[in-house]
C-alpha cells in the first residue's frame, strides 16, 4: 500500500465507518494517547522497566499501527499530502545530515580483530 493509497483508505473508511472525523485538536490528543501505549510498550520489552500484568497485552506493530492511524487523520484532515511531506523531509534530513553520521558510519564500518 503506498501512503497516498493510506490516506485514501483511511479517509473511506473515516467516511463509511467512522461517521467523520473528531476534531484536530480531539485527534492530536488521541495522537499523545496512542505515543504513551508505544512508549509503555517500548519502555518495558525495550528498556529497564518491568511489565505490570496487562501492559504488554498489546503488540508493538498495533501501537504502531494506531500512531500512524491518527497521523493519517491528522494529515488528511489538515490537507497535508503525507507522500509529499515525507519526500521534503527526507530531502530536508539528506542535506542537512550529510556529513553528520560520517563517525557512526566509519565505526559501524570497522571490524574488530
Amino acid at each position: 500500500m503506498t501512503i497516498k493509497q493510506l490516506q485514501e483508505t483511511v479517509d473511506d473508511w473515516i467516511g463509511e465507518i467512522g461517521g467523520g472525523y473528531f476534531s484536530e485538536l480531539t485527534n492530536m490528543a488521541l495522537l499523545t494517547e496512542e505515543v504513551g501505549e508505544l512508549a509503555r510498550i517500548i519502555a518495558r520489552k525495550y528498556g529497564d522497566q518491568i511489565a505490570k500484568e496487562g501492559d504488554m497485552k498489546h503488540a508493538l506493530a498495533e501501537e504502531l499501527a494506531d500512531v500512524l492511524w491518527v497521523v493519517v487523520c491528522l494529515a488528511n484532515q489538515t490537507g497535508t499530502d503525507l507522500t509529499d511531506a515525507l519526500a521534503a523531509s527526507i530531502e530536508k534530513k539528506s542535506k542537512r545530515d550529510k556529513a553528520r553520521f560520517n563517525s557512526r558510519r566509519l565505526n559501524a564500518s570497522k571490524k574488530p580483530d
